[in-house]
């Protein structure tokens, strides 16, 4: 074999050889470019397996807690069905009408419920959402009131909007109802004999004052 021809050969085994070896090409030279202004979704980088939060059970919830006031609770007016309730909440609601009775008062609970109480409960009368019952202290409800607080409090928060009403079977206790222009739904604080609050409800009259929920 010539030299030149020797030459040759290692030539082209050389090239041969570099081709083997380079990085594969960027995606940009195998498809077409994006255009520059175009928005890219943070959850398509995500790592492989990972679930961006706004999917996972309950998460709308959790980023952005829903809260009850004189239109309802959260984006679930007064007057919606209970299925509107149970997709809003995000998370598992425990409670199911009377199979005799369907339209009969009854409660949908968080689930689980916390370990005193019962936290955040829906009532549900005539197959639609009417009041929310709160006893969780770290729940404000609107207007600022929550429990813990004296009475006098609450009228600060609320002045020229409070009906003062005897409780049913506590002497010395009272149920603080509010209301606000424009809605017919009422805010109702339940106290103690001392004076503090222990729970509240918001919800439709004639539902917001059932005494015994739906006993």
């Amino acid at each position: 074999m010539s030299s030149r021809t020797l030459d040759a050969c290692l030539l082209t085994l050389a090239l041969s050889l570099a081709a083997c070896t380079r990085p594969p090409a960027d995606a940009t030279d195998a498809a077409p470019h994006a255009a520059a202004d175009d928005a890219v979704d943070p959850a398509l980088d995500a790592p492989a397996g990972d679930v961006p939060p706004a999917t996972a059970p309950g998460a709308a919830a959790a980023l952005a807690p829903l809260a009850a006031d004189f239109s309802g609770f959260g984006p679930v007016p007064f007057g919606a069905d209970a299925e509107a309730l149970r997709l809003a909440w995000g998370g598992p609601l425990q409670g199911d009408p009377d199979a005799q009775d369907p339209a009969a008062c009854h409660y949908l609970f968080q689930q689980p419920r916390p370990e005193h109480g019962y936290g955040t409960a829906f009532m549900v009368e005539g197959g639609r959402f009417v009041r929310v019952d709160v006893d969780d202290p770290s729940a404000v409800a609107p207007g600022g009131g929550r429990i813990g607080m004296p009475a006098s409090g609450i009228a600060g928060l609320y002045p020229g909007r409070i009906e003062a009403r005897p409780h049913k079977y506590v002497d010395g206790a009272k149920y603080l109802r509010v209301t606000r222009d424009g809605s017919q739904a009422v805010l109702l604080f339940e106290t103690d004999a001392a004076g503090q609050v222990q729970e509240w409800r918001i919800g439709l009259p004639p539902q917001v004052d059932y005494v015994e929920g739906c006993s």
